[in-house]
Order: C-alpha cells, then sequence, then structure tokens
C-alpha cells in the first residue's frame, strides 16, 4: 500500500461578496501519496487554485480537515505550523508577479533559508543556491541578476529553485507551465519529472490542459464548481471516462491528426452556473444530457468503480466501467 501524505476531509471553502456567498470549494475528499503526482483538472473558474490553497493552508477552509502527514493542520499553533511549512510549497502561475522585481535571483531563491533559519553562514547558503540554480537550468553567474533580465521560462526555474529550496516532501504547482511556450512547457514538465524522482517528491499539479495532465500524472482528479466529479488512474480517466463532464472535457481536446479526429464527438452546451447560485443537487446537471429528476433532488456520492477510480454521478458512463 502506498504511503498516504495528505488528506482532505469534507473540505468546503466559500467567500462573502457583494451579491451573496460563493463556495469556491464543496465537500472535497481527497488523498496524496507519497511519490505520486495527482493532477487536478477544470475548466477556469471551478476552484482549483483555492483548492490547492487550502490544502496548504494558505487559505483556511470554511470547514473540514486538512491531514499532512498525520498532522491536522487546524490543530497546529502558529510556531508549529511555520515550522511544517518547510515541507509544504509552491510554484506559482505567473512566474513574473510570483518573484519580487526589487530582489535579485540569489536572494529570491535563499529566502526562505533565512526564513527558517538554515544555513545561517552567509558563504555557504550562497554555494548550496548556486548549485541549486545549477541544477534547475540557471547558470549560477546570475546570482546577483534581477527577474526581469530572464525569460519566462528561466523565471519559471526560479520559482521551481525557491520551491525545493527547502527540500519539501509536496510542491502544489498551480498552472506551472500555461504561461509558457510549448517547448519551454517541456523543459520545464521534464525538469518536474526529474526533480520529482531524484527528491521523491509528491506534486498537485492544477491545470486545465489535459495534453500536460496526461503527461505528467500518475492519477486525474476532475473538478466542476467546486466539486470533485471523477478521480481515478490518469490512463484510466483518459481512455474509460465514467463521469459526462470528464467525456466532455477529452472530447473538446483539440486533434492536429485529422485522422484521429471524432467526428461525432460531443463538444458541453451552455455556460458554467453561477457560483452565487448553484443548481440543486448535482451541479452538473443544468449542462448534462443525460439529467434527470433525481440529479436536481439529491447530490450524488462518490463510487468506486475498481482500481480507484471513483466517480460522483448517478447516471455514470457504466460502457467503461471495469467488469
Amino acid at each position: 500500500m502506498a504511503e498516504v501524505l495528505m488528506q482532505a476531509n469534507h473540505l468546503n471553502k466559500e467567500f462573502h461578496v457583494p451579491g451573496g456567498i460563493v463556495s469556491a470549494v464543496s465537500d472535497v475528499s481527497l488523498t496524496l501519496q507519497r511519490g505520486e503526482t495527482l493532477a487536478l483538472v477544470g475548466e477556469s473558474g471551478c476552484g482549483k487554485s483555492t483548492l490547492g490553497r487550502v490544502l496548504l493552508n494558505l487559505i483556511e477552509p470554511t470547514s473540514g480537515e486538512v491531514i499532512f502527514d498525520g498532522q491536522k493542520l487546524s490543530e497546529l499553533s502558529p510556531k508549529e505550523m511555520r515550522a511544517l511549512r518547510r515541507r509544504m510549497q509552491i510554484v506559482f502561475q505567473d512566474p513574473f508577479a510570483s518573484l519580487d522585481p526589487r530582489m535579485t535571483v540569489g536572494h529570491i531563491i535563499e529566502e526562505p533559508l533565512k526564513i527558517h533559519g538554515l544555513i545561517p553562514d552567509k558563504k555557504e547558503r550562497r554555494e548550496f543556491v548556486c548549485k541549486l540554480m545549477e541544477r534547475i537550468g540557471i547558470r549560477p553567474e546570475y546570482y546577483t541578476r534581477s527577474p526581469y533580465q530572464f525569460s519566462g521560462g528561466q523565471r519559471q526555474r526560479i520559482g521551481i529553485a525557491r520551491a525545493l529550496v527547502l527540500n519539501p516532501d509536496l510542491v502544489v504547482c498551480d498552472e506551472p507551465v500555461s504561461a509558457l511556450d510549448v517547448s519551454i512547457q517541456a523543459q520545464i514538465l521534464n525538469l518536474l519529472q526529474d526533480l520529482q524522482a531524484e527528491r521523491n517528491l509528491t506534486y498537485l499539479f492544477i491545470s486545465h490542459d489535459l495534453s500536460v495532465v496526461r503527461y505528467i500524472s500518475q492519477r486525474v482528479c476532475v473538478m466542476f464548481l467546486g466539486c470533485i466529479c471523477e478521480i481515478g488512474p490518469s490512463e484510466e480517466v483518459y481512455t474509460k471516462p465514467l463521469h459526462p463532464y470528464s467525456r466532455f472535457l477529452l472530447d473538446s481536446v483539440p486533434q492536429p491528426d485529422p485522422e484521429q479526429r471524432k467526428e461525432d464527438r460531443d463538444l458541453l452546451q451552455g455556460e458554467i452556473p453561477s457560483p452565487l447560485e448553484p443548481p440543486s443537487g448535482c451541479r452538473f446537471r443544468t449542462r448534462c444530457p443525460y439529467a434527470k429528476e433525481i440529479c436536481a433532488q439529491q447530490r450524488p456520492e462518490m463510487k468506486d468503480y475498481g482500481n480507484g477510480h471513483a466517480c460522483a454521478c448517478f447516471f455514470p458512463l457504466l460502457e467503461n466501467a471495469k467488469e
């Protein structure tokens, strides 16, 4: 059995905004196994980034609990939480906005070491940072340069180095390649995989790009309007989706090869419901061609169909379920 590094139980996060309450994360439960990459996918605004920040306790949940390596985050004192943050880091989506323009690259990367009181000797700290810079593909002599002097791909490498300088167990990658060119995306993804193999890292990889997710993840979690629709091994979710929303997402992926295009593929109709007034029951029902009366009356519970492949739907695509 794989070791569970992080577990979320019935997480909810609500935001009070003008006009009402937005339920960004609704009754989410999931586990992260040590050394794996769990991808979190869904349309923009479905709550992926909010969930990632709640798991790291950057945003406190409205209800529910997060357990990291046996410790409930809600029960930790500020001092204990600060110490635990060394083991949980994040790589942000925007590789420029996440870097302080007033600091040099070397100081940006070494700042976590100073905050946590690690490697107090200045010379040793700089040598440590230079070795890390070289490992992630940034020349050590660029230590004194400013973020604006680097390309987007180089800036994201700097963000990765800053996240890894404390040698964490878990890294939340919040759409780390969405702002980069395709060729640079491949370089960053390969770097993340190499670092994972070297350091036994656990990734929560947030993305809306399904081709990227299939390449890097072992398991996929599909979200819609704050709820988890489906979760399972990547290859099974891609080849045998159980939730109608998952199938629509996969059908929407462009196919450059005309011979591989599906002439009869279905495209998702309608607009995403307002998070201020989410539909009753199943939140996907207003866009689902299979929805019936029960979908409006009850919220479907997650059901396991074998091999860890689970789906929350009253009318799953059972022809794709395992016998």
